[in-house]
């Protein structure tokens, strides 16, 4: 306050000046911070939404199904062709269950990779025991891994946890051609065109995500496993 001079009309013009000056200097400080802050956010809110996005799409292609055959079939069209030869035969065209399989087992790979990438190391740990037995030629169940993922993001959208009297059946990889896999591919598509440009709702397109349920959904003939 001694500063501040008010005996004349120079003093007084020269501590307002001082005074707006400070306080410009004071607003333009804060809304840098805020602005700084901000952007954080947004980038931060953008990255949760593009992994939720990416695990939900990884759920539905591995827990689409609850009945049939649950587990994924580590077969490739190589088994089949040794099998024919080891056997004397000519190695025939893969037939149509087979092509089914192979399809489940394709989106079922994508999914796992998603997951390895964006996962939890609970989700990761998981991912990876399923794919080592793919490679092992193993046949794998997806149960565990599935709840793992639903409590994940039950949790992630604030949602209440899933009453534990209930008993969910075990849940296994979405089928090629079901109507439930290609209304969750149509509303996965959606949402990566209508979130392009969004901040904290809309974040980048979706070409990890879709990975894990283009490669199965087709098909439309009758599902064998049913």
């Amino acid at each position: 306050m001694r500063a501040l001079d008010f005996s004349s009309w120079q003093g007084l013009l020269s501590t307002v000046l001082a005074l707006a000056l400070i306080t410009l200097i004071g607003v333009g400080i804060r809304l840098a911070v805020m602005q700084t802050i901000q952007q954080r956010r947004e980038r931060a809110n953008r990255q949760i939404n593009e992994r939720l996005r990416v695990l939900i799409a990884a759920y539905k292609a591995l827990g689409g199904s609850f009945t049939g055959n649950l587990a994924v079939s580590p077969t490739h069209m190589r088994d089949l062709r040794q099998a024919a030869e080891a056997a004397g035969a000519e190695p025939a065209t893969a037939p149509s269950w087979f092509e089914r399989s192979r399809q489940v087992r394709d989106a079922v790979e994508a999914a796992l990779s998603d997951i390895i990438l964006l996962g939890t190391e609970e989700h990761v740990r998981l991912a990876e025991a399923a794919a080592r037995d793919l490679v092992a030629g193993r046949p794998v169940e997806t149960a565990a891994l599935v709840v793992a993922l639903r409590d994940f993001i039950r949790k992630a959208l604030d949602l209440d946890p899933i009453p534990a009297d209930l008993r969910i059946p075990a849940q296994g990889p979405t089928r090629p051609g079901s109507s439930a896999g290609g209304k969750g591919r149509g509303d996965a598509a959606g949402g990566g065109k209508g979130g392009g440009g969004g901040g904290g709702g809309g974040g980048a397109g979706l070409g990890v995500g879709l990975s894990a349920r283009e490669r199965g959904a087709d098909q439309t003939e009758p599902d064998p496993r049913a």
